[in-house]
């Protein structure tokens, strides 16, 4: 599928961030994506860092598909190559990716292109390379990623007024925190564990996004 700039810009409002580690016994991460979904999760990524090549593929196929059924964009983490190869909607790649490689070129003009960043220079940079939108964390603690720096309200201010392209805040967000965000001018928020590590994915995702929501409309 195609989505244009303003329908990028509209599905940041919650964006869910794959994790298959918090799945419990008997259960599939395919199934847990169709009840975060049918939810109302706005964009999906699938972001896998212990899987072969082969399984990464076979399970983001199946998230392609249910994606597509709700007409929701849908990235993978990191490998332009599987994105490619699948043709998934895009690719969600860090600073080290864009070094010394043209990404926009790899996957062309009609892709998602996804670049984190967590400073003004990196935002900038991420958009001259061609980014369709920019990940800004970390907002809070995270332990998806142990190195990443948490970020002021000021701080993600400065980043996203420094870019023309959709911002999505990601890093340690949940329903408890998620109003801190308001007025920091982001498009929404990309989620993790909230959902994922939740007792019920599909409930925290319906929570989030009604958070998101008043997040978004206090600016």
């Amino acid at each position: 599928m195609k989505f244009t700039r303003d329908e990028i810009r509209s599905a940041m409002l919650l964006y869910a961030v794959t994790d298959r580690s918090w799945l419990k016994p008997g259960e599939a991460l395919p199934a847990v994506c169709e009840k975060v979904l049918e939810n109302g999760a706005t964009f999906l990524q699938i972001r896998e860092k212990d899987l072969d090549a082969d399984s990464f593929e076979q399970e983001a196929r199946q998230l392609q598909a249910l994606c597509a059924a709700h007409k929701v964009p849908f990235v993978v983490n990191d490998s332009v190559e599987i994105a490619l190869d699948m043709n998934a909607d895009g690719v969600h790649v860090g600073q080290s990716d864009i070094k010394g490689r043209d990404i926009r070129a790899m996957i062309g003009p009609d892709k998602i292109l996804g670049i984190s960043a967590g400073t003004v220079a990196e935002a900038v940079a991420a958009e001259k390379a061609g980014a369709d939108y920019i990940g800004v964390g970390a907002v809070f603690g995270t332990t998806t990623k142990k190195n990443a720096r948490n970020l002021s309200l000021e701080q993600l201010q400065e980043i996203q007024h420094s870019v023309h392209i959709p911002v999505v805040a990601i890093g340690g967000i949940n329903a408890s925190n998620i109003a801190e965000l308001s007025g920091s001018g982001v498009d929404g928020v990309a989620v993790v564990s909230a959902i994922f590590a939740a007792d019920d994915p599909g409930a925290a995702t319906e929570q989030l996004l009604d958070a998101a929501r008043k997040m978004v409309q206090h600016g």
